[in-house]
């Protein structure tokens, strides 16, 4: 999963939370986001150009402790 700007991600079904962890080691954890969103994340050629189009602004997030 090269990314420039994302280093992992993670989806949680159960909730629909949708984790990530960003090249800066920041940690954010995105509320309600239906699997569409993180089926056609994981098979996006550019993870950072996705994440700015479909899901950052779009669903409410926590900022969590860095990893």
């Amino acid at each position: 999963m090269p990314s420039s700007v994302i280093k992992y991600f993670s989806y949680d079904q159960a909730n629909g939370t949708l984790k990530i962890i960003f090249t800066t080691d920041m940690v954010y954890l995105y509320k309600k986001v239906p699997e569409k969103v993180y089926k056609l994340l994981k098979a996006s050629g550019s993870k950072g150009r996705y994440f700015n189009a479909y899901i950052k602004d779009k669903f409410k997030f926590q900022k969590l402790e860095e990893e």
